[in-house]
């Protein structure tokens, strides 16, 4: 799963990155580097042909929810099963996007320790990944319009060898020559969309153990990323 992450970058960084217009004034986020469920995310969508940066709340509200709350328990989505889901697969088809972080952080149980050890994993080149999402506009319990949230989900599937040893999940990271393809909101063909959503090559990513102030959601300063010093984690240098 993806739970927590980091987004550092400004959104005119974000935009010429991934070659899109940039957000409006009134939707430009503050740098976290500990973004939680319910915050607001950066994400790249195509609007009439030209890709856009927006912001979104995160966690999937369906159209059909009767409160936004019902995004609280759709941060992610299993990339086996969104043709079936009745949450996610109409935004399969039509209303994908890209979630830009600067990095992740994932949990792991430490042998007769209560706490787990979270690690930040990111790019070993430090560019920025682009997690495979959807998205949806909720438009109030009754769909009058009278209330609209545009809301995203983080697509995961199963853990690389990089990522088996802190979770069996892991978020889908599309490269470069894959954002078009996913990104057009014409496409909807399911099975060559099927083939996007598989596990990044090991070698894209590397992690290091961060301390337990990432844990605390309020927590939200670049601090959460320095590594612990060596010796900590049996993961170290990986």
């Amino acid at each position: 799963m993806c739970g927590r992450f980091v987004s550092s970058s400004t959104p005119d960084e974000i935009a010429a990155y991934f070659d899109a217009a940039p957000p409006p004034a009134e939707a430009v986020l503050e740098p976290s580097w500990n973004v939680a469920p319910t915050n607001d995310v950066y994400v790249v969508t195509v609007d009439g042909g030209v890709r856009q940066v927006a912001a979104h709340h995160w966690g999937l509200v369906p159209v059909w929810a009767k409160s936004p709350a019902a995004g609280n328990k759709m941060i992610n989505a299993r990339a086996e099963t969104l043709a079936d889901k009745n949450a996610f697969k109409h935004a399969y088809r039509k209303r994908r996007c890209i979630v830009p972080v600067d990095g992740f952080y994932e949990w792991k149980a430490q042998p007769g320790a209560k706490r787990k050890q979270p690690y930040f994993i990111h790019r070993r080149d430090d560019e920025p990944l682009a997690f495979a999402g959807l998205w949806e506009e909720w438009r109030g319990p009754d769909r009058s319009g009278d209330q609209r949230l545009r809301s995203a989900t983080i697509i995961t599937t199963t853990a690389n060898e990089t990522m088996a040893p802190v979770h069996d999940r892991m978020p889908v990271i599309l490269p470069p020559s894959a954002w078009e393809e996913w990104l057009d909101p014409h496409n909807q063909d399911l099975d060559t969309l099927g083939r996007l959503l598989v596990p990044a090559p090991p070698a894209l990513l590397v992690m290091h153990a961060v301390g337990p102030e990432v844990g605390k959601v309020s927590n939200k300063g670049p601090h959460l990323i320095d590594p612990l010093p060596p010796g900590l984690s049996e993961l170290e240098g990986q």
